[in-house]
């Protein structure tokens, strides 16, 4: 639908703060659903058993219960979706929490209470044979690609023309633990780094150990303010002169005017701010990550679920949504040809 400038600003406003919340009811038609156990248990399905009204008039109107956990970073790209779909099928009630990925995996949607886990790095080993153990079977549908992004305060003006790799190893890593700015770059203030960023429960926090700290590497340092919530990352690093942290484009796009992003030197030995055109271009690199939804095979049998799964797979590719409204690179035609393939054969198997 067309939206104003202010229309479109105040929406993004809202999903990221309701992201900050970690549980969100959509739209006055969203029941809450306060520790994400709400849905079933068996065969991976949170969603309601009756998936469709067979009212006898023949509408064959969808009706049923959605239960959605996992990724922050997904959590406002699932927010508009989920709004949308719901404006069009008013029966149908979406259960949406913000846990991070890994904490989406183990807690709901591996034991089967929820039907989707949004994640922002692929589903692990051991993930995989927990949701096998409990007769779940994912089904890993790319959505969108995200610029993970780095900020510093507003009055730092030390960096200059951004971070190197080797630069944020150094900050980040456990081997190193800097204490002091100086002690990663002589001329920089001997001032304490402050450190926020997400928990490891996050998709985030893996995707940075993989990109930057390396897996086979000393791990990420863990004397940091860790949280699941983005907003306190930016309120952390918007407090602080001396501060550094780090989170998905979105949450950072809605708050420009709190905190700087920093360019980072890419594989060509470029400093390249993140943006939507940097991360589709490649040229942000190595900080550029595919984000995902999980939707488990056993809930597509129901039809609510099968048909909201359609939904966002279909409007992947829309700019409104993907980028203007959430601040994400949406799909390309050939992607999503391609999840739209992976989905449909997952509800043919399903049923």
């Amino acid at each position: 639908m067309t939206r104003n400038s202010d229309s479109v600003l105040s929406r993004r406003k809202f999903l990221i703060a309701s992201g900050a919340t970690g549980l969100a009811g959509l739209a006055g038609c969203t029941e809450n659903n306060t520790g994400g156990e709400g849905g079933s248990s068996d065969g991976g399905s949170g969603g309601d058993s009756e998936g469709t009204d067979s009212s006898g008039d023949g509408s064959n109107e969808l009706s049923g219960t959605i239960d959605i956990a996992g990724s922050s970073t997904v959590f406002p790209l699932a927010t508009a979706m989920g709004e949308r779909f719901q404006s069009e099928h008013s029966e149908v009630n979406i259960n949406l929490q913000s846990t991070g990925s890994g904490g989406g995996f183990a807690n709901y949607f591996c034991t089967g209470q929820t039907d989707f886990n949004n994640a922002s790095r692929p589903i692990k080993g051991e993930e995989e044979t927990q949701c096998e153990d409990n007769d779940v079977t994912p089904v890993e549908l790319k959505v969108a690609t995200d610029a993970l992004t780095v900020i510093v305060n507003n009055d730092n003006d030390f960096i200059g023309e951004g971070l190197t790799v080797e630069q944020l190893q150094t900050i980040f890593s456990a081997e190193s633990t800097p204490t002091t700015w100086s002690d990663v770059n002589s001329e920089w203030p001997d001032e304490e780094i402050e450190i926020y960023g997400p928990t490891d429960a996050s998709g985030t926090y893996d995707y940075f150990i993989e990109a930057i700290i390396g897996e086979e590497g000393p791990g990420h340092r863990q004397d940091y303010s860790a949280t699941e919530q983005d907003r306190t990352i930016i309120q952390g690093v918007e407090g602080s002169e001396y501060a550094i942290g780090y989170l998905g484009f979105a949450y950072y796009s809605e708050n420009t005017d709190a905190v700087q992003a920093v360019a980072i030197e890419n594989d060509a030995g470029e400093f390249v701010e993140p943006s939507l055109d940097t991360a589709l271009s490649g040229e942000y690199n190595p900080l550029s990550r595919p984000l995902f939804t999980y939707p488990a095979r056993e809930s597509l049998a129901e039809d609510h679920v099968a048909e909201f799964a359609r939904y966002w797979m279909e409007n992947s590719t829309s700019r409104e949504i993907v980028a203007d409204e959430v601040g994400y690179v949406p799909l390309g035609e050939d992607e999503q040809q391609e999840m739209l393939d992976t989905l449909n054969a997952a509800i043919e198997e399903a049923n």
